[in-house]
């Protein structure tokens, strides 16, 4: 009887589909955090009698077969990339992204990560930080005497000084696009890194070949619905428990079937 471990593997899709909906609903207030799905699909099978196979008695080929399957299985953790809703924050570092595109930032250890998150800082030196430390890319200084900076749809980056006469043109900010953005890694602290899968990035200034545009004093909220994600739980639940009934009724057979005398 392969009921028991059938139900097993249930149990543990199901399982899967509680932690992915849990670390959803712990992020529904991350900074640009993108919802995840759990994705299955069924194991191999047992075939018993295959699909065309000659009968016995007619000389017939058989237009079904006897094919038993071993269960469920777990094939992806999916990143839904649709954006979260754009929020005012007025900050002039708070930058966001409406559209497609990374910020890219140097890591300490060398080598890049990606982001959506733009709350941005400055540094001790006044260069242009995330809130982890690390430096954006683009390599923006902001000069100690700026009265203000502002950044324009298309990532140029200017500091206005005290006579708000003078004008100076800091760098601009690029973004980063993926042929396959699904197919990055998460890092964590709102990090991605460039896998194969992701293929290599691909950086430009904003609005350049799909590029999303810069919108500067926002930051983009997480993408999860929480009355989404509260029914995603609920028939995670319920299909636990049926694959749990499925388990204890196969243990009941098999207990009946060990009393046989």
């Amino acid at each position: 009887m392969q009921a028991l471990k059938i139900a097993a593997t249930g149990m543990s899709a199901q399982q899967t589909r509680v932690d992915v909906t849990s670390n959803n609903i712990a992020n529904m207030s991350t900074t640009a955090y993108d919802r995840r799905r759990a994705s299955f699909a069924d194991l191999h099978y047992q075939v018993l009698r295959a699909p065309g196979t000659l009968s016995a008695q007619s000389g017939e080929r058989l237009p079904v077969g006897v094919e038993l399957g071993f269960g469920v299985g777990t094939v992806a953790v999916a990143v839904d990339r649709r954006q979260g809703a754009l929020r005012a924050t007025g900050g002039e570092l708070n930058v966001a992204v409406e559209g497609d595109g990374y910020f890219e930032v140097e890591l300490p250890g060398g080598g890049t990560a990606f982001t959506r998150d733009g709350a941005f800082q400055l540094s001790a030196d006044g260069v242009v930080v995330n809130q982890q430390g690390f430096t954006l890319a683009d390599a923006i200084t902001v000069p100690q005497d700026a009265r203000a900076i502002e950044i324009s749809a298309d990532g140029t980056v200017t500091a206005v000084f005290e006579d708000g006469a003078r004008i100076e043109q800091l760098g601009e900010i690029a973004l980063a696009r993926f042929v396959n953005a699904p197919g990055l890694t998460a890092l964590g602290d709102n990090l991605f890194l460039e896998t194969e899968a992701s293929g290599p990035a691909l950086r430009d200034q904003p609005g350049i070949d799909g590029r999303g545009f810069l919108r500067q004093g926002f930051l983009e909220d997480s993408s999860v619905d929480v009355v989404a994600e509260i029914t995603e739980l609920i028939e995670a639940q319920r299909g636990y428990e049926l694959n749990a009934r499925v388990l204890a009724a196969a243990d009941e057979m098999l207990g009946a079937t060990a009393r046989i005398r």
